[in-house]
């Protein structure tokens, strides 16, 4: 199963957002479309990502002064994307082996969706399901 087997199923609206909008507005767009992070777009190009990971470890040390940073200050910038053709096993390994959470995917350099270790575990039980119910069949003639 590939990533673009998830995206079909999932959609591809991602809610995101720019680099220079306020924690505060992020935290707004995570409640709203009820998500756990949002990739940073500036001009159209995929600049980093923010959760509610980042919010939480920052808010430890800054304080309620973070809720007026900006989502550049806290985002991160070395993030790790897929493309829809990268298989959802080896990314749900490479997911939990690195500790995240949310990984874009990107085609041509464009945001093209964003897959959750969620929307990964779906998946791979929802395969496992239809492989069930096919044996299922085959041994019942």
């Amino acid at each position: 199963m590939r990533i673009a087997d998830v995206l079909r199923n999932k959609g591809t609206d991602v809610a995101t957002v720019a680099s220079t909008a306020r924690v505060t507005q992020m935290i707004a767009e995570l409640a709203a479309h009820n998500v756990g992070a949002l990739p940073v777009v500036d001009d159209g190009e995929l600049v980093g990502i923010v959760s509610e990971r980042d919010v939480v470890r920052r808010l430890n040390g800054i304080g309620a002064a973070l809720l007026e940073a900006s989502v550049g200050d806290i985002m991160t910038t070395d993030v790790t994307t897929c493309s829809p053709e990268d298989g959802v096993a080896d990314l749900a390994a490479i997911m939990t082996a690195r500790r995240f959470r949310h990984l874009p995917v990107v085609v041509e350099g464009r945001l093209a969706g964003i897959v959750s270790i969620g929307d990964l575990v779906k998946a791979r039980i929802d395969l496992l399901e239809s492989e069930r119910k096919q044996l299922e069949s085959y041994i019942a003639g």
